[in-house]
């Protein structure tokens, strides 16, 4: 669908007045090539692939930036699962490819990586279970790479074995950056479903469908939707808020397609997909859970939240779909606790459980996003809330998530502090009954009955 650029007028005073910002422009490289023996040598041969392919990223997104007068909040990469291409070599610490990563995105000017991950849903191969058990350091020894681990999928199940093994990584991760209020456990993420074109950290990976070089953008836009929703009458049907959402997507889609088909052009590479999602910040106005408030809620965590979330994914999915026929990665509303002003409120508040946090996950995008934990909770406790989230994802044929933080030395009521769009999580109460049993059965928890669609 062609795009004329004063079709993105009105959009300007989005920008100046309402938050709304490209979120990202991520940059998916396959490293197929890279595949080496020697640790270093492949190391190298990473670090060289990235400075080549992305050198133009960063100036290409500064100067849309110029151009369109919308602003690009981050420029990204990422890459084929590392563990894929670790099958060669037999170093068991795969740091020096973290590192390599880490060294090209810092010389290209890139604020993340994504891609230190391994696909474990049926099984866990040797170079898979190698680059697990690198993640706590690598991550720790890192600024900007983010790592992710698939356990589980619809058509596959849930690798029970890998979710206790994530409980445990997640808990290393926390102690190895404990002076950094656990930043590491901020980089990774644990997914059932993971998709092969999401543009946005921590979770972004190059899957393997995917061609050699391609450009995929990540929308935002919470400021508006409050917005418009602000000017309604409080009388205002459900139907009518609604088709307001639509409206407004439709319109900040229209943007993310103009600039994803100009940076595409520019750069020579593939034009890949527009990811819908509404992903806040910690900046007031910009909130998905004041959306929330504004559709009626009394406060984010109040009954009534999972419906209003159900209606306003719906619909953010139907304005972005008729606006390009590109819609894909994520697509929906991001409800990370650290990095939405209305989520950090409503959790010291105690509006807002981490209970409630898995029911809204049920329908929205992703699931349990940044959340920041008691530094004593237990492994088993870890694992029964990845195992949790992992199986709403499975039933329910959508990808879920957790972003863990045991928060080591910290309680309920204390906040950790990350800066920049990571903000601050308050630390939140969990429920300590998680046993010991659980968590160490193992074995594979069997796909559903919806899986056998052939």
């Amino acid at each position: 669908m062609a795009v004329a650029t004063e079709q993105v007028a009105e959009t300007i005073s989005m920008v100046t007045q309402q938050h709304l910002d490209i979120r990202t422009i991520t940059l998916g490289l396959s490293l197929r090539g890279c595949v080496h023996e020697d640790i270093d040598t492949m190391a190298q041969r990473v670090y060289d692939r990235l400075t080549s392919a992305a050198c133009d990223l960063v100036p290409t997104a500064e100067q849309l930036e110029r151009e369109f007068g919308i602003p690009i909040c981050n420029k990204r990469i990422s890459v084929t699962p590392i563990a894929e291409i670790c099958g060669a070599t037999d170093a068991e610490d795969l740091t020096p490819v973290a590192e390599a990563l880490d060294r090209a995105a810092k010389e290209v000017g890139v604020d993340f990586i994504g891609g230190f991950s391994a696909l474990v849903q049926k099984g866990v191969s040797d170079s898979d279970r190698r680059l697990i058990n690198s993640i706590p350091h690598a991550l720790a020894t890192t600024e900007r790479v983010c790592a992710s681990v698939n356990v589980g999928s619809t058509r596959a199940g849930i690798n029970m074995d890998a979710v206790l093994a994530m409980a445990e990584t997640i808990r290393k991760a926390a102690e190895a950056t404990a002076d950094t209020d656990g930043i590491a456990c901020a980089k990774l993420v644990v997914f059932c479903n993971i998709v092969e074109d999401n543009p946005f950290m921590a979770g972004a990976i190059h899957g393997s469908g995917e061609a050699g070089e391609v450009i995929n953008v990540g929308l935002s836009g919470p400021g508006v939707v409050r917005a418009v929703l602000a000017d309604m009458d409080a009388d205002a049907s459900m139907t009518e808020i609604a088709e307001a959402v639509k409206s407004t997507t439709f319109k900040i889609t229209r943007a993310g397609e103009l600039i994803a088909n100009e940076a595409a052009e520019r750069l020579g590479y593939e034009r890949g997909i527009l990811d819908l999602s509404l992903a806040p910040t910690p900046a007031e106005g910009d909130s998905v859970a004041e959306i929330l408030e504004t559709i009626g809620v009394g406060e984010c965590g109040g009954p009534g939240t999972t419906a209003a979330l159900a209606l306003l994914n719906d619909a953010v999915k139907k304005g972005g779909v008729m606006a390009s026929s590109s819609v894909g990665g994520l697509s929906g509303a991001f409800i990370p606790v650290s990095e939405d002003s209305g989520m950090i409120r409503a959790a010291r508040d105690g509006a807002l459980s981490l209970e409630k946090l898995e029911a809204m996950t049920s329908v929205c995008s992703v699931g349990l996003d940044m959340i920041a934990l008691p530094g004593d909770t237990s492994t088993e406790t870890l694992a029964g809330i990845i195992a949790d989230e992992m199986a709403i994802g499975l039933i329910n044929n959508k990808t879920t998530a957790v972003r863990l933080i045991p928060a080591v030395g910290k309680k309920p009521g204390d906040t950790l502090e990350f800066g920049g769009l990571m903000g601050s999580a308050p630390v939140m109460e969990v429920n300590p009954h998680a046993g010991d049993v659980f968590a160490h059965r193992g074995g594979r928890f069997p796909a559903p009955l919806n899986a056998l669609r052939n």
